[in-house]
Parts: structure tokens; sequence; C-alpha cells
């Protein structure tokens, strides 16, 4: 028992660094939930939340996804929403112009300077964002109050800096996130936004059905769907072709070879969770344009365009499915390049059964990518838009759909099979120097 114990402290000891990484990661997340309370001057508080609530649609999407900070109008308002667009934008001009595609191919210093390129994006796009909330805010007004107490060019600066200074305070969270502690700190911060409006959106659920307004069936059934749907979502994010690879190894002489057989993995959903994230994005904009905009008498259009950018409308979910199976292609081919993958295998000396090395195999590869991409495409479309489906149709009082769901569930994957790696290395590590102390 003694030595059981011993050996388990141990253990904890070698963890020390794995420890900090997620003691990290929560003091992180503790920060940004903090922040997200901290408001922008100038704005009223009841009438801000009352115009949130009255404008539903993406704008609960996006208050959702930024853990409520934008019904308070807090510092975190925008979120990391412009540090995702601008990353992405980026890695798209990275495969079209020459001149960032070299940037790629050197290495560190390349992606240090595609990272410049990011932010610069972020600070651009933030600004831009936060100088048409505040013009749309300052026209605003719900239950007979003004959104903003004192329009102006005051409170313009005061929402732009503001604004700007909080997404940059994420970006930089996030990125400190990834490198000093476990997983992808944008995506937590995301997450966290997620699960930070669940626990009260679930009590308001259960007291709905306590007082009758929410039928027991209703309720057993939409559990039963987010627990099909996670299930689902876990089986498919797992969910791999494995393409068969020999290697030539010789073992002794000049004509004596030994084959060795392995796989070369190959995920079904290589993009993971931007293409919805993504398409949330686009959408956003003519949506939230459209909703504060309509209080003007010549903008009637914009208020037919809202409608039609709910979700659930028929508009809405064809544009949404387009973008997710778009971008799910795009950004497959930006991650994942046949053509170096082949170059790889032919150097280390591996070759795919009856396909010749280089550029044969490359077609070959490409083509069960595209196969499986579109796979990948129509899974993310059916695990964003079915929910929501069910839940117009069940007027369900909360929106946590497909896309909220799916991220929550690849985040917490990630998340596992990070600590997962971090515990298998140091049991590695152990390993090795077990050995090395017995050989001397």
């Amino acid at each position: 028992m003694a030595a059981a114990k011993g050996t388990s402290v141990g253990s904890l000891g070698k963890l020390t660094e794995l420890r900090q990484r997620i003691f990290f990661v929560i003091g992180a997340l503790i920060v940004y939930r903090l922040g997200s309370f901290i408001p922008v001057p100038g704005v009223n508080p009841d009438a801000m939340a009352n115009l949130i609530g009255q404008s539903g649609g993406l704008l609960d999407m996006f208050n959702m996804f930024s853990g409520g900070s934008l019904g308070r109008f807090s510092v975190f308002a925008l979120g990391v929403v412009p540090y995702i667009s601008a990353s992405i934008v980026v890695q798209m001009m990275g495969s079209v112009l020459p001149s960032l595609q070299a940037l790629r191919k050197e290495g560190q210093a390349g992606q240090r300077q595609l990272t410049t390129y990011t932010r610069i994006g972020t600070v651009g796009l933030s600004a831009f964002q936060a100088f048409g909330i505040a013009m749309a805010l300052m026209k605003q007004s719900s239950g007979g109050m003004p959104v903003v107490y004192m329009p102006g060019f005051g409170f313009i600066l005061s929402s732009v800096v503001g604004l700007t200074a909080g997404s940059m305070f994420l970006m930089w969270l996030g990125e400190q996130m990834t490198e000093r502690g476990i997983g992808n700190g944008i995506s937590l911060l995301i997450f966290a936004g997620i699960v930070a409006g669940l626990p009260a959106a679930v009590a308001h659920t259960l007291s709905m059905s306590s007082n009758g307004e929410l039928s027991t069936i209703k309720l057993v059934m939409v559990v039963a769907l987010v627990l099909a749907v996670t299930a689902f979502v876990v089986f498919m994010e797992r969910a791999q072709r494995r393409i068969t690879v020999n290697y030539a190894r010789r073992s002794g002489g000049q004509r004596s070879y030994m084959n060795q057989t392995s796989h070369l993995p190959l995920k079904i959903n290589m993009s993971g969770v931007i293409p919805p994230i993504f398409a949330n994005s686009i959408l956003m904009f003519p949506a939230m344009a459209a909703t504060w905009g309509n209080a003007s008498h010549q903008a009637r259009w914009l208020q037919d365009v809202v409608q039609a950018l709910t979700p659930g409308e028929p508009l809405y979910d064809i544009i949404y499915a387009v973008l997710v199976i778009t971008f799910a292609f795009f950004y497959t081919a930006i991650v994942f390049n046949s053509q170096d993958t082949a170059d790889n295998l032919k150097r280390s000396g591996a070759l795919i059964p009856g396909i010749r090395p280089g550029r044969s195999t490359a077609e070959y590869i490409d083509s069960v990518m595209s196969r499986l991409t579109g796979v990948g495409a129509l899974y993310l479309v059916l695990v964003c838009l079915v929910p929501t489906f069910m839940q117009n149709a069940w007027h369900v009082p909360f929106y946590f759909g497909g896309t909220s769901l799916l991220i929550v569930v690849v985040v917490v994957m990630d998340f596992t099979a990070q600590v997962q790696a971090h515990l298998v290395s140091h049991q590695y590590e152990g390993l090795l120097k077990k050995a090395n102390l017995r050989r001397g």
C-alpha cells in the first residue's frame, strides 16, 4: 500500500506541467468571464437587453457565442469573431496570392508574418464592426428608453476604442491559452461563451416544464435529441478512412527486403468547426445591419432581409448549407495538401498498393479526400440544421442548436485528446529515464 501511494505521489509530481497548463486555462477563462461584465460607457443596460431580446434570430446566436457580452454591451461584445474572420481570410488569401504562398513555405518566420497580418486584419475588422454598432445603437430605443444615453462623437469613440481593445485582448488571451495552456485558446473562449448561458437556459426550460408551459414529452424528446446528436458528432469526428501504405525495408543482404504495412489516416471532417463558424459570421453581418437599421422608414426592405435571415427560414437554411459545404471544401484544401502528402510518402520509401508514387498517388489521395469532404460537409449541415428544425417545431425556449452543440463537443474532444497526449508523453519520459538509469 505504501509503495502504491509512493508511486501515485511520484506520478503526480511528474504532472506538474500539465497541472500548470490546466490552471492557466481555468484562470484565463475566469478573466474572460469577468471581462464580459465590464460595460462600454454610455449604454442603457436595460434597453440594450430588451433590444437583443426583441431582435432574436442571429443576434441571439451571436449573443450566445459571446457569453451574453453583446446583451450587456461589454468590452468583449465582439468576441473572437473578428479574429476568426481575419484568420480565415488570411488563410484563404494564402492559397491565392503568390507572396503569401511563399510565406507559408518559409516555416516559422513566414508563419509569424502571417500571424502579424491576421492581427492587423483583426484590428481593422473590430474597429469597423464597433463603428457600425455604435452608429446603429444611437438610433435605437427599446421600451420607451433610448439605448444610448448621450449619442455623439464621444460615444462612437469610446465604443470603437473599447470594443476594439476588448477584441484584441481576447485574441491575445486565446493565443496565450494555446501556447501556455491545453487546446486551442480561441475555441475554448467560444466554448466558454456557449456554456456560460447553458445553466440559466436549462433552469428556465425546467421551470417551464414544471409550470406546464412545456410538455414533458417535448422535454424528453429534446434531451434525447441532444444526446443523439452528441453521440453522432463524437462518432463522426473520430471516423477515419485508412489508406493502406507499404514500406519497403532492407533487412540484410542486397536482395533481402522486409515489407511493413501501415495506414494513412484521413479524417472525414478535416475542416472541424471552421465552416459553421465562418458561415455564421458571414450571415451575421447583414442580419445585424438589418435589425439595427429597421427603425428607419426608408429601410423597409431591410426588415424583409432580417426576417429571411432568421434561423429556421428557408432562405437562411439554404444559404447556410451552401456556405458550410463551400467552406468545408475550401478549408480542407487549405489545411491538407495531397501533393505534399504524396511527396512525403515517396521520400520515405512508401507506396499505396496498386498506385504509382508521385503524381498518381496525389491524384488518388485527392479523390479519396474529396469524397470524404463531401460526406463531412453533409454531416456538418445535418448536425447544424436538423436540431434547429426540431427546436422551431417544438418551440424550445433556448437556442442550443446544432452549431453550438457541435462546437462544444468538438472542443471537449480536442481538449481531452491533448490531455491524454500529455499523459502519454510523461509516461514515455518516465520509461526513457528508467532505461537510461538501468544502462548507466
